[in-house]
C-alpha cells in the first residue's frame, strides 16, 4: 500500500514546512498564484529543499477532490508524517487553543471534531493511542480536508499529557454535566485546551481530575447530553468569542 498522500491549504501546508518538512515529497502549486503567500510559500519550500512543482488549478482540484486546496497541494510519505505536541507548540506564535478528545470511538464524531476544531482555530487535537478511534478513512472523509489543515497527536498518556500542558501554562478546561460552572458566564482568556469526554461516559476518572475546571453547558430543553462534535463546537465558539473582544 502507498504511504503517500496530499494535504492542501496555505494553512497546512506552511505548518508542515516548519515543523516536520522531511515528510514532504513534493510540492505542486498553480501556476496563476503570483501574490505574497504564494511567493513565501515558495521562498520556504526552497529553504527547506522541498521540489516545487507548477500546475493548473483544475489538476490540484482533481487531486484533492475538492476546490478548497487554495492553489497549492503537497504531496506527503504518511510513513514520515509524525507530528509531535512540542512540534505544534514551540511554534505557535500566539496563545494555544487545543481540543482533547477523551475515548472518542466513533469515526463521524472525531471527523465532525475536526471540521469544529479547523473552523475555530485550534492548534492540534489530542487524543489517546487507545481506546479512539484513531484516522481512519471514514474520519478522513468526514472531515471534509480538516484533518490535513488540524494535527492530530495521540499520546500515550493523556493525564500525563494534559500536566504537561499546563507546565506550559496552558489552562485545561473539562466539560461535565455536573460541574458548578456556566460556560456563559466562564472567562476564557490565554492559553487554553478544552477536553471532551466521550457522550456515553464522559471524562475518564484521571482525566477529569487532571483539569483545572469543570464546565458545564447550559441546556434548556428535555435531551441531557449534546454530540461530541456540538459541544466541542459551542465551546471553542465561546473562547472564539471571548477571546475576540480583548
Amino acid at each position: 500500500m502507498s504511504n503517500t498522500r496530499f494535504i492542501f491549504g496555505f494553512h497546512a501546508i506552511t505548518s508542515r514546512l516548519r515543523q516536520n518538512p522531511e515528510s514532504i515529497k513534493e510540492i505542486l502549486i498553480d501556476a496563476a498564484r503570483d501574490d505574497q503567500r504564494a511567493r513565501t510559500l515558495i521562498q520556504l519550500a526552497e529553504s527547506r529543499k522541498i521540489r516545487l512543482l507548477p500546475c493548473d488549478s483544475a489538476k490540484l482540484s482533481a487531486m484533492t477532490g475538492s476546490e478548497r486546496h487554495q492553489g497549492v497541494v503537497a504531496s506527503i510519505d504518511s510513513a514520515r508524517s509524525h507530528i509531535g505536541l512540542d512540534d505544534v507548540l514551540d511554534t505557535l506564535t500566539g496563545p494555544a487553543r487545543l481540543l482533547v478528545l477523551d475515548g472518542i470511538q466513533d469515526p463521524h464524531n472525531l471527523g465532525a471534531c475536526l471540521r469544529v476544531a479547523d473552523a475555530f482555530g485550534v492548534h492540534a487535537v489530542i487524543a489517546p493511542k487507545d481506546r479512539a478511534v484513531g484516522l481512519t478513512p471514514t474520519v478522513y472523509k468526514v472531515a471534509s480536508g480538516a484533518a490535513d489543515t488540524v494535527p492530530y497527536i495521540a499520546v500515550t498518556n493523556l493525564a500525563r499529557t494534559l500536566n504537561q500542558l499546563k507546565e506550559r501554562n496552558i489552562w485545561i478546561f473539562g466539560t461535565a454535566e455536573d460541574a458548578e460552572y456556566d460556560l456563559t458566564h466562564f472567562p476564557i482568556q490565554g492559553a487554553v485546551a478544552w477536553v471532551l469526554g466521550s457522550e456515553e461516559k464522559g471524562l475518564r476518572r484521571l482525566t477529569r481530575e487532571s483539569c483545572d475546571q469543570l464546565v458545564r453547558i447550559p441546556m434548556q430543553g428535555s435531551i441531557e447530553s449534546l454530540n461530541v462534535a456540538v459541544s466541542a463546537g459551542i465551546c471553542l465558539f465561546e473562547t472564539h468569542r471571548q477571546q475576540s473582544l480583548v
